[in-house]
């Protein structure tokens, strides 16, 4: 008996201690990464996001004009509103927000004239905790739940504290409960909704309401102790005593004001104050960031890493709720009906198909499992599969990238859906073209079909769209093969090798090419536009994810391969805007990285440092992953190279630091590149641990010499999903000079479609 007590101490002070040392991860997060931005010049085109991953709703401070999707820029140093915020982008209008600003002195309500200065020394940006004072001395607090948010404005002492609700740029509407510290009221604004759409809201208040009213934003007229509103531009205002601290609950629901107010319950009810929320979020976000424990780094590339980690966390967003009996179901952006189960909004496909989703299979399986799910089940309340959702289709950018989802989850082991369900979906996908925009269905599909190419310059970005498409094809041909159905095996088999019809072997690129076979006149490499998206034919050159050896092929061998990648880096960064008329941000982050035509910034050539391990010249893969991490990566407000994207540039950092890239989607593997740190443990969720060992890793020491997989001698280019699944331990020995002997045999290059090397089961 004094045995087993003396076991039992021993095991509570150990689980104490492992308690205790939960690493404190939150403090490496920099949310103002990437928010110096503007629209010549984009430094990741973020705002400060205080959030729980992946949770509903997000608040952020603004510094924009209500609509502008530029809702905050860190040259700004006034501030208008704390906002409720869903964007993705700047170059995308938010939807259901509603704001809050505190003022003193007087009760201002016009946006323009109601922005308090604010320098950033007084700022923290936390993803659990957000603080601001202002020069006026009054000072915002938020920290997160998934649904809703807990803030405090504090009032210097003897100053009137007016409090400002405004209802942002579309139909909302308020009520204001006297008695009871509280407001409920809705809004609607954003696009693309279906009819019905409300985000209904309601807050809390710890102190009592000295006066109140409503006002319109139009007009900014007032209208005192009225505590009704309906209309455009609907808000309220309230009055405390003077020089308080008011601490209030809010909390949003897509469903009904019922669901709102359970949320709130729910969520925040038992939190007496602020530090109750901020402690909770910050351990949600602690658990959710130890998911990846890096060692061996400076503070700076800890931050970097951890900061990037955060904002991958927070893309796609949830869009269903819990009911009473803790049952998920959602209001459908797609059908505007109420549904059981899981739903999952707020990204585009075009971008994050590349790197985010693929984390999501390693970090987060059950809920991708979830997600995957959900896309069937979007296209069975919309008719068609989601590229861009935000929240209901908007069809932006160009492929049909929902299939490599699907078909990469199936690889991975994730099977929670329907494959013929899947596959059906993708072939309406493919053979019709929506309403919505150019990746809604499938633009050109009848000519892609007939000719084997998208004709230009009959439909804009025909090249890039051929490539796309041909990588979709080849996602839809594996989930048919890894699951038996040879009916759609057969259909896109022959379209997944399309990418070879737009090849010019004279100029060794892809180039338009009109609907009787001719190529585009006049062709300049350097020309953006046109039959690209967002690009030039030095980036479009690479877009064959699925069959890198039939690239090879095409331009005539490794030899010639390898010194076209070369070229890539030491052509000059010259532009020429082409159909553009003008430069554009992504021009300009080229010019600025100075590294040739390579194009980080946008998301075509991401994956083009790791297509050296394809050509028997792996450590140039090695070489450019370290360099691209840490030229083109920092934590501060100029922390990206371009836009980040819903998680995607963020998420090329994550995974490359790790030491490994999802090249193609659609199979179970990474190539192998050079990790940025000399330990790396992966907590993955199924209980186990995946470990990076490079204990001879530095600034200089880039490149692997040697490698072992759980003590076995490893010379693959690649790692595959299970391997790292399972859990065990990748060691590297790390050098400062190029192993030129290592990984050069066939069986060590990662898979592609004309070899079928390491090909997915």
């Amino acid at each position: 008996m004094k045995l087993r007590l003396i076991i039992l101490f021993i095991c509570l002070q150990l689980s104490m201690r492992g308690s205790a040392q939960q690493a404190n991860l939150v403090k490496y997060v920099n949310t103002l990464q990437g928010t110096n931005s503007k629209h010549e010049l984009t430094r990741g085109n973020t705002y400060p996001t205080t959030a729980l991953p992946f949770a509903m709703h997000t608040w952020t401070p603004q510094t924009g004009r209500n609509g502008d999707g530029w809702k905050y820029q860190y040259f700004k140093d006034k501030i208008r509103g704390f906002q409720q915020a869903h964007q993705c982008s700047s170059w995308s209008r938010d939807y259901a927000v509603f704001s809050l600003m505190p003022m003193t002195d007087q009760l201002v309500v016009n946006e323009n004239d109601r922005e308090a200065k604010f320098s950033h020394s007084n700022e923290i940006a936390k993803p659990n905790y957000y603080k601001v004072q202002f020069e006026n001395q009054i000072s915002t607090e938020i920290s997160p739940s998934e649904r809703g948010a807990h803030l405090r404005f504090s009032y210097p002492a003897g100053k009137k504290s007016f409090l400002v609700l405004d209802g942002y740029t579309g139909i909302s509407g308020v009520k204001i409960y006297p008695k009871e510290n509280k407001i409920t009221g809705f809004v609607n604004n954003g696009e693309g909704f279906k009819e019905g759409f409300k985000s209904f809201f309601v807050l809390l208040f710890d102190q009592p309401f000295k006066a109140y009213g409503t006002w319109e934003n139009r007009k900014n007229t007032i209208n005192a102790d009225e505590t009704a509103a309906e209309g455009l531009g609907k808000g309220a205002y309230l009055q405390f005593k003077d020089g308080v601290k008011v601490q209030v609950k809010t909390a949003s629901s897509y469903i009904s004001m019922e669901q709102a107010e359970l949320n709130l319950s729910r969520e925040l009810g038992g939190d007496k104050n602020l530090e109750v929320t901020k402690a909770k979020a910050a351990e949600v976000w602690n658990k959710s960031l130890s998911k990846v424990m890096v060692e061996g780094g400076t503070e700076a590339d800890k931050a970097t890493f951890y900061s990037c980690f955060f904002r991958a966390s927070i893309f796609s967003r949830k869009f269903y709720e819990l009911d009473a009996n803790g049952q998920p179901y959602y209001f459908s952006p797609y059908d505007g009906k109420v549904h059981p189960g899981y739903m999952f909004t707020d990204t585009g496909f075009w971008d994050t198909f590349r790197a985010q989703f693929p984390l999501n299979t390693l970090m987060h399986p059950e809920m991708h499992g979830r997600y995957m799910q959900a896309l069937i089940d979007a296209y069975k309340q919309c008719g068609w599969l989601p590229s861009w959702s935000f929240p209901s289709e908007a069809g932006s950018m160009i492929g049909n990238h929902a299939i490599s989802l699907l078909a990469d989850a199936w690889a991975k082991g994730i099977r929670t859906f329907d494959p013929k369900e899947a596959l059906a979906a993708y072939l309406h996908e493919a053979t019709n073209k929506g309403p919505w925009g150019p990746a809604n269905g499938r633009d050109g599909w009848k000519e892609y079909f007939e000719l084997g190419y998208v004709p230009y310059p009959k439909y804009r970005e025909a090249t890039a769209k051929t490539l796309e498409y041909a990588y979709d094809d080849y996602c839809a041909w594996t989930l048919a093969k890894m699951t038996g159905n040879d009916f759609y095996a057969r259909i896109f088999e022959r379209q997944m090798y399309n990418y070879k019809n737009v090849y010019d072997p004279s100029t060794k690129f892809m180039r338009g090419k009109n609907a009787e076979g001719q190529w585009t006149p006049k062709f300049d490499p350097f020309e953006w536009g046109g039959p690209y998206t967002e690009g030039n034919a030095w980036h479009y050159l690479w877009s064959v994810f699925q069959d890198i050896n039939g690239l090879i092929d095409l331009m005539g061998g490794q030899q010639n391969f390898t010194a076209k990648l070369d070229a890539v880096f030491s052509e000059p960064n010259t532009v020429n805007v082409g159909t553009y008329g003008g430069m554009i941000h992504e021009m300009t982050e080229m010019v600025m990285a100075n590294m040739g035509q390579y194009a980080h910034g946008n998301q075509p050539i991401q994956h083009l440092v790791y297509l050296y391990s394809y050509a028997a010249q792996p450590w140039k893969s090695q070489f450019h992953a370290r360099n691209v991490m840490s030229k083109l990566y920092d934590a501060t407000e100029n922390g990206y190279p371009g836009d980040e994207d819903q998680g995607q540039t963020s998420s090329w950092y994550v995974l490359s630091a790790l030491g490994f890239y999802s090249v193609t989607p659609g199979t179970d593997q990474y190539v192998i590149g050079s990790p940025m740190f000399k330990k790396t443990t992966i907590n993955l969720e199924n209980g186990k641990r995946f470990v990076i060992e490079a204990p001879a890793n530095s600034e200089k020491n880039v490149y692997i010499k040697s490698a072992t997989l759980n003590g076995i001698p490893y010379t693959a280019n690649f790692i595959r999903h299970s391997d790292l699944m399972n859990g065990g331990v990748l060691k590297l020995e790390m050098t400062d000079q190029p192993e030129l002997s290592r990984g050069l045999t066939e069986a060590d290059k990662p898979f592609s479609l004309s070899s079928g090397t390491g090909m997915t089961k």
